[in-house]
């Protein structure tokens, strides 16, 4: 029997640079309301959000990607031939196959490096960051730039008074390599599939496969209805705030911090009231700084953490170095929470 050699890989992996993009249009709450009956007051009271960024024609998932990630490649001073591998998080590229990572790593010069999609809603990041960290540490490639993009305006029913303003675009990425101490903790995820009709897609693409357009569903104006995201509010926000809290305890626990030895927290911003309740009670200290970047950007889902961390740093708010508690939730239901250094 042939004995397979092992792997050899970097002893740990941390995150060496990070990078971000928004979009060039801000939305005002006031946009939103021409659809809804709602008030900037009662948008911001039950969110947070005031502004988000919506994409413009040529702001694409993989025009986005790619200038997210050439700002994370260079903060992480390597080239983009280094890179071996590029996973992408994304629920709203519509092409079923190829994958968008494909083109995206072509695009920005890797020298033919591994690259496909995930899809685990706004916990994409925090899976995809443990796949490039298992990446590295195996040693299957050095350098993994792992990116969160979304173009959610797509996927948003501006009719929805529950979700119409909650939905933002945007791509944050970093590059993820090698370390010679623990700058990535152990991840605590999962999934709660029997809660998958919480947040999900309103009408599956295969119901567009038919041979008579007025089978088509349609809007109440007569239009052909696209797909969105809907989800059960109080639900989701109960389910968060109450087992979101314990699997970032768990990712505390896993990495041996405190709240104490905590320097920041960056939740996936989805509403400022979860953030503000996942605070209370991991009874974080005051020095901790928390991401709240929702206010300005909106729900960005897989790219929201990276979009985050990125702000954060750019702020002066946290610095390199800071030991942080990163935890991604939503659409499965799926979660992902894990401790890091900040690069």
């Amino acid at each position: 029997m042939a004995k397979i050699k092992p792997a050899k890989g970097a002893p740990y992996a941390r995150i060496l640079g990070v990078g971000g993009y928004r979009p060039t249009r801000v939305v005002p709450n006031e946009v939103i309301l021409e659809r809804i009956d709602s008030s900037d007051e009662w948008i911001r009271s039950r969110s947070g959000i005031e502004t988000r960024h919506w994409a413009g024609p040529e702001e694409t998932v993989a025009a986005m990607a790619i200038e997210a990630s050439g700002k994370a490649i260079a903060d992480a001073g390597i080239d983009a031939a280094q890179i071996g591998a590029v996973i992408v998080s994304t629920v709203s590229h519509f092409a079923q196959t190829p994958a968008v990572a494909t083109q995206i790593a072509d695009k920005l010069g890797t020298d033919k490096a591994a690259a496909f999609d995930i899809s685990a809603g706004c916990a994409g990041f925090g899976y995809g960051l443990t796949l490039a960290k298992g990446m590295v540490v195996e040693g299957s490639a050095e350098y993994v730039l792992v990116i969160g993009v979304e173009r959610l305006s797509d996927l948003t029913d501006l009719d929805d008074r529950t979700t119409a303003f909650l939905f933002g675009d945007g791509a944050g990425a970093v590059v993820v390599g090698p370390s010679q101490e623990p700058a990535i903790g152990p991840t605590v995820w999962g999934s709660e599939g029997d809660k998958a009709e919480t947040i999900k897609q309103t009408i599956p693409w295969d119901r567009y496969r038919v041979d008579d357009v007025s089978r088509l569903p349609l809007d109440e104006h007569g239009s052909i209805k696209f797909p969105a995201i809907t989800q059960e509010g109080q639900a989701v926000f109960r389910w968060a705030v109450f087992e979101m809290a314990k699997v970032a305890q768990q990712a505390l626990d896993a990495a041996g911090v405190s709240p104490e030895e905590l320097d920041v927290f960056i939740p996936h911003q989805a509403n400022v009231r979860i953030i503000d309740s996942m605070v209370k009670t991991l009874k974080l200290p005051e020095h901790v700084t928390v991401a709240r970047d929702i206010r300005t950007t909106g729900n960005t889902s897989a790219a929201s953490i990276p979009l985050a961390m990125e702000r954060l740093l750019a702020t002066g708010e946290a610095k390199s170095g800071d030991t942080a508690l990163i935890i991604g939730f939503g659409a499965g239901l799926v979660y992902a929470a894990t401790v890091v250094t900040l690069p």
